[in-house]
């Protein structure tokens, strides 16, 4: 378990977060500016904090005063915006720094599950200039596993690769996510990294974390907007979230998922039984009905009851719907709300019109 609690003054901003980050991935979110990296550098022992404790496992790494852990001594992988390959070096040879700079003896199978999971068995004899953008991060990633870290560290390691890339890349982090036991902590401004990654998340405002937890509490309007952390351009992507494990494939094409909110039925594209996957459920796909709907084409119908009402725009309204083991979120007209006279406290059914998927 990494402990966390700090003050740094750096400039005008006045860094001071506390905050604990345990198994999965420790998700730093907030905008340019927040404090996300310098918050990651201090973690990782290439800045230090003006006071506060860091520690791991109850290891102190850093007091601010007599005690402090060298970044080399950590044993802490750091994946950066830029891959940092050696260009003067093979792939194999990148991935087998890491092992050396830790002096981790050869373990061939360590190699080949790493070279496997990241899918770079087939570069190890390229060099980093014959490697796209999304190659080279992955290698970066391995190479940062090979070094037997207790945590990893990555810092928008998508930021600086194009829409492409990125697609490229995202199912390695969503496998390096559920097949490593090393916590991660990542840091992004990104939603669509947040809602596919994220076990836990810490909100970042002005150097302060002023929301924590795991994502179907934290992934909604009402924090992010509290938090002044949702950009403009990330708001229509503000959706409920909910891990899901495929029960079983019908034979017409459909997959019984079970959720917290029930059965949810989504396209088996690319789907096996058993596997297990986030849901992302937006609220401009929920809808509302005061009586059972009958005779109706979406699959996904549940009960609800109204908790909270709030203007979303000068005509629609955010709704909060809570269901018997989770949270939705629906967009409505203001004249919908008014004509079904929606109030908290109301009982009303929900209808999900689509589900999306991250496998």
């Amino acid at each position: 378990m990494l402990e966390v609690n700090i003050r740094k003054q750096l400039g005008a901003l006045d860094l001071d977060c506390a905050f604990e980050a345990g198994p999965g991935v420790t998700i730093l979110f907030g905008r340019s500016g927040s404090g996300k990296t310098s918050l990651l550098n201090m973690i990782a022992g290439l800045l230090r904090p003006d006071s506060g404790v860091i520690s791991i496992d109850d290891e102190v790494l850093d007091d601010s005063r007599s005690a402090f852990a060298p970044p080399h001594r950590r044993r802490f992988g750091y994946v950066f915006q830029d891959a940092l390959l050696f260009p003067h070096l093979t792939v194999r040879a990148n991935l087998d720094f890491g092992r050396r700079f830790s002096k981790a003896p050869v373990d061939p199978v360590a190699f080949a599950r790493v070279t496997e999971m990241l899918g770079i068995g087939a570069l190890l004899e390229r060099m980093p200039d014959r490697l796209s953008g999304g190659e080279k991060q992955r290698v970066a990633i391995g190479r940062a596993l090979l070094s037997n870290p207790r945590l990893l560290l990555l810092d928008e390691p998508l930021a600086s690769l194009d829409q492409q890339r990125k697609d490229e890349i995202m199912p390695y982090l969503e496998l390096l996510r559920v097949q490593t036991q090393v916590p991660i902590v990542y840091v992004t401004h990104s939603m669509a990294e947040v809602t596919r990654l994220a076990d836990k998340i810490l909100l970042l405002r002005d150097g302060r974390v002023v929301a924590a937890g795991a994502p179907q509490d934290v992934l909604h309007r009402d924090v992010l907007h509290r938090a002044n952390t949702l950009d403009p351009s990330e708001a229509a992507g503000a959706a409920a979230m909910f891990d899901a494990i495929v029960d079983h494939i019908e034979p017409d094409g459909l997959a019984a998922l079970d959720c917290a909110l029930g059965r949810i039925w989504a396209s088996a594209d690319e789907l096996t039984t058993g596997a297990r996957v986030r849901l992302r459920i937006f609220a401009r796909d929920v809808l509302i009905a005061s009586q059972k709907p009958m005779a109706l084409s979406a699959l996904n119908v549940f009960e609800a009851r109204v908790t909270t009402i709030a203007a979303q725009s000068p005509a629609i309204a955010q709704v909060e719907l809570a269901c018997a083991h989770g949270r939705l979120w629906s967009h409505v007209t203001h004249r919908s709300a008014t004509a079904l006279k929606l109030a908290p406290g109301l009982s009303v059914y929900v209808i999900v019109k689509s589900v999306a998927l991250d496998t």
